[in-house]
């Protein structure tokens, strides 16, 4: 299975970011480069990443004060932190899961083990993810309820195969943010993206025509994927 998802790597090491980058790359896993803390901060409140990689010593502002910063604002407590640093002292490491590191890997490091890292945090907030839509969702007139696999559009349910309700599930809980069809095609059908994004584009069809005026919270973005509104 793969694992689409978007990283922001905060080092100010070019070679360092490089060599992450083209490792995570391989595997399919979209990356953005930013060489200063202030811009990467700015960049994960702006973009909401899936991870952030993020090196304690940058020029401008400390690592520390980073995670301390991205784990206490409401907007960008979830995303996953992995520090990456020559700072390997055991007080390092303490104090850097004391701020809310998910993770700390001290460099020189090996590619291989950072990916495998990367994948193994990737998949942990997968699998809470969709352990977490369970509650009721409502959005003007339609109406999620996971634990009935019930889908309401005003007082009338609506029929929906599993992939299709797991396509709604996974655009309502990302509402007001775009989804991309390789995004969609991970997420919902679990498999690489390569094999078509047509798949997506023929369900989201299907999608909005049985949700019917519901279906309207859907929108394409031209060129990208979709989103769903952010309010009703």
């Amino acid at each position: 299975m793969s694992l689409m998802a978007k990283i922001l790597i905060i080092e100010d090491d070019k070679d360092i970011s490089e060599l992450v980058d083209y490792n995570l790359r391989q595997e399919k896993i979209i990356c953005e480069i930013s060489s200063s803390g202030a811009d990467g901060l700015n960049r994960a409140r702006r973009n909401t990443p899936d991870l952030v990689i993020l090196d304690l010593m940058l020029p401008d502002m400390g690592g520390l004060e980073i995670c301390r910063a991205l784990k206490t604002d409401s907007k960008t407590k979830n995303i996953p932190v992995l520090i990456l640093t020559a700072r390997g002292e055991e007080v390092d490491r303490v104090v850097g899961f004391e701020v809310g590191a998910d993770d700390y890997l001290t460099k020189p490091f090996s590619p291989r083990e950072l990916v495998l890292r990367v994948k193994a945090i990737l998949r942990r907030l997968k699998e809470r993810e969709w352990n977490q839509n369970t509650e009721t969702q409502a959005f003007g007139i339609l109406h999620l309820d996971p634990t009935k696999f019930q889908v309401k559009v005003g007082k009338e349910e609506v029929r929906l195969t599993a992939i299709e309700f797991k396509l709604l599930q996974h655009l309502l809980s990302n509402k007001g943010r775009v989804c991309t069809r390789d995004i969609l095609l991970d997420r919902v059908w679990g498999y690489d993206a390569a094999l078509t994004t047509r798949t997506v584009d023929t369900h989201i069809k299907r999608l909005r025509s049985k949700l019917r005026k519901a279906g309207d919270y859907i929108e394409t973005i031209r060129g990208i994927g979709y989103r769903f509104l952010e309010t009703p």
